[in-house]
């Protein structure tokens, strides 16, 4: 009981954290394009390549774990009462949006390469 009220705490935590560090990626990204400096140094582009990456990595990261625990979790569901099978569908697809999210940020963080 005790580990279950854990993981539903620890996991909404575990999907946020990427979306997060991606948006903050984002954003410094998005001032730092402000800025009046034209040229780009290779320390910018080598800055945008690791966000791109790790946006992708761990968006993917998050999104498996949110579906291994809420997949499971549905299957059990349905097995049981197969009236749930529509907000077992939603909730693993909300967890299978959080990687697209995190494609999404990574291919505009790749393009400004």
């Amino acid at each position: 009981m005790k580990g279950k009220i854990i993981a539903l705490f620890v996991l909404p935590l575990a999907l946020l954290i990427p979306i997060g560090f991606a948006a903050a990626i984002t954003v410094t990204t998005l001032q730092s394009t402000t800025s009046t400096s034209t040229s780009t140094g290779s320390f910018d582009i080598f800055g945008l390549a690791i966000g791109a990456g790790l946006s992708i990595g761990l968006a993917a990261l998050g999104a498996g774990i949110g579906i291994s625990a809420a997949g499971s979790a549905a299957i059990s569901a349905l097995a049981e009462k197969p009236d749930t099978f529509f907000r077992s569908f939603l909730i693993v697809a909300l967890a299978e949006a959080l990687a697209i999210y995190g494609l999404i940020m990574g291919i505009l963080l790749w393009i400004k390469i």
